[in-house]
């Protein structure tokens, strides 16, 4: 019998919030019916963008209580992610290709009472995730459709495949998906196995966000529905 398909979740991600008045971003976001809030961390190191640390997602977890998933692109997640969780953190993402004990990072991760995932980068192969971590481990896999670092890129197409590997590898894990999301992209992902899907300038540019939300909803909801037909 075909498992049930997990529920799925639209992620406003800050980085593309108006930072001059980021608690009205938030509430924005928030009252246009968020599932929760993704927020990059950017070192200049791991990826060449300088974002925010700690001290933001603090100040974001007083302004809601909506799920905050933390995506570290930084070069060493080892020695920050206490500080993140501390912040109010309730997943925290690191990349697979992070030059550190992956493993162990994950296992403090988890010990701190949060949600621990890892991302891949798109031109990184399936198959280094079982290389650091084993399935249990994860709570979900973010799989970049950009190259990470920057917003407004344009959907990289090829990681479609990954996406339906890894569904198939994992049926109940989450799978998200961030770059270029948008309804037709969305829609694409959703119908190959994606069901968390974080999107910057889609939402946060757009002059009504519950409009933008609820249409990428129908989006997916709609390729859902078509692939639960074919089946």
């Amino acid at each position: 019998m075909p498992t049930e398909p997990l529920p799925f979740q639209i992620l406003p991600s800050i980085l593309a919030a108006d930072f001059t008045r980021l608690g009205e971003e938030i509430r924005r976001a928030e009252e246009a019916g968020a599932d929760g809030l993704h927020l990059d961390i950017m070192d200049g190191h791991f990826v060449r963008n300088i974002s925010f640390g700690p001290d933001v997602v603090r100040a974001v977890r007083r302004c809601t209580r909506l799920p905050l998933s933390v995506h570290l692109m930084i070069q060493r997640p080892d020695l920050y992610v206490r500080e993140f969780a501390e912040a109010g953190a309730n997943l925290i993402l690191i990349h697979v290709e992070a030059p550190c004990d992956v493993r162990n990072v994950l296992r403090d991760i988890r010990g701190l009472g949060i949600r621990a995932g890892l991302t891949l980068n798109p031109e990184t192969p399936l198959e280094c995730l079982w290389t650091v971590a084993e399935a249990s481990w994860l709570d979900e896999v973010l799989l970049m459709t950009v190259h990470p670092g920057f917003g407004g890129q344009k959907f990289l197409r090829a990681v479609v495949s990954k996406i339906r590997a890894l569904r198939e590898q994992c049926p109940r894990l989450d799978i998200s998906v961030d770059g270029g999301i948008g309804n037709a992209t969305a829609a694409e992902c959703a119908a190959v196995g994606a069901n968390v899907f974080i999107a910057g300038t889609t939402l946060f540019r757009a002059a009504d966000m519950r409009a933008a939300i609820q249409s990428l909803r129908k989006s997916i909801q709609a390729a859902l529905g078509a692939t639960e037909a074919k089946g």
